[in-house]
């Protein structure tokens, strides 16, 4: 019987499913970060290492394809150089790479119209219409985008208590609660710790639970934090839906990520898109992103998954 395997590798892990050809998963594993615009192709490298090397532990399987959904993969080189990641790791295995947006719509939608908003260390919003045509806005990265990220969040926070230290801000509840969880003395240390790159991307977007409990507790630095984070997703959202013309249909819209796990932002998040889409049936990814990437490698295997156009 065939295997495939389908692997989502994002900003702050990799997880991969093995599964065999009516799409059982049969194995699990997870892995290191694999984002290819801000970890490196080493780093990539060694991450789906470890992941396909456990799955495939003590099984005398070898997969007939693999499928992978990679943050940060935009540019046809970086489909390439992963593609020729995959084929040295597992020769003779039929290889597909797309966007991470992609393999979770696919596991919300199958084939079908509809739209994912993610927002996980990174963010991005992706459509697909029912002429499969393809649309995205954001997920240009921590630099460039990313709004209403984890990281994103992370980073108004860790500015707003800068802003407190030094009198140009209200005084906010984030600046206890940060500098205790950094294990830090004062705000004075903030400064340091990012520009010696001690606190790596991962690790300003884990601040966004705190700031969205804050929020919670009624703060009202945090409250405009996660606010505005709420508006920079939908509003990705909804240019999506605007490029694809389905502002009047009725389709899927899947909210994916760890920070679209804060029930508050994603509440928020789906009355604003609602707003621009009525027909719109928002919804928590209920499946891992990875079973979407295990219903592309079997639609590979059987001739060739459905790709949406770009539009």
């Amino acid at each position: 019987m065939h295997h495939v395997i389908g692997i989502d590798a994002g900003g702050t892990k990799t997880h991969g499913l093995l599964a065999d050809a009516d799409g059982r998963v049969v194995a699990e594993a997870v892995g290191p970060a694999a984002n290819i615009s801000t970890g490196g192709e080493l780093a990539v490298e060694k991450a789906l290492h470890q992941v396909i090397d456990q799955l495939l532990a003590s099984r005398d399987v070898a997969p007939a394809a693999i499928a992978i959904g990679m943050a940060g993969a935009e540019r046809p080189e970086d489909f390439a150089y992963v593609n020729a990641i995959l084929h040295r790791l597992a020769r003779r295995t039929r290889t597909l790479v797309v966007n991470d947006a992609l393999i979770a719509l696919v596991a919300g939608a199958g084939d079908g119209p509809g739209v994912v908003l993610i927002s996980g260390t990174g963010s991005i919003a992706y459509g697909r219409s029912r002429g499969n045509r393809s649309a995205r806005a954001g997920g240009w990265g921590y630099v460039l985008a990313d709004e209403g990220s984890g990281y994103w969040i992370g980073r108004q926070a860790l500015t707003a208590v800068m802003r407190e230290f030094d009198g140009r801000g209200p005084a906010t509840a984030l600046t206890p609660v940060i500098l205790s969880h950094l294990g830090l003395g004062g705000a004075i240390e903030i400064g340091p710790r990012v520009y010696r790159g001690d606190l790596a991307v991962a690790a300003i977007a884990a601040l966004a639970p705190l700031v969205g409990a804050a929020a919670a507790a009624g703060d009202a630095v945090a409250g405009a934090i996660m606010g505005g984070a709420a508006e920079e997703l939908s509003r990705a959202a909804a240019a999506v839906i605007r490029a694809l013309d389905m502002g009047t249909d009725e389709f899927p819209c899947l909210l994916s990520g760890g920070t679209l796990g804060l029930e508050s932002l994603a509440a928020d998040v789906a009355r604003h898109v609602a707003r621009a889409a009525p027909g719109a049936r928002v919804r928590r990814l209920a499946e891992p992103p990875a079973a979407g990437a295990v219903r592309l490698a079997l639609e590979e295997l059987a001739g060739g998954a459905s790709l949406p156009r770009p539009r």
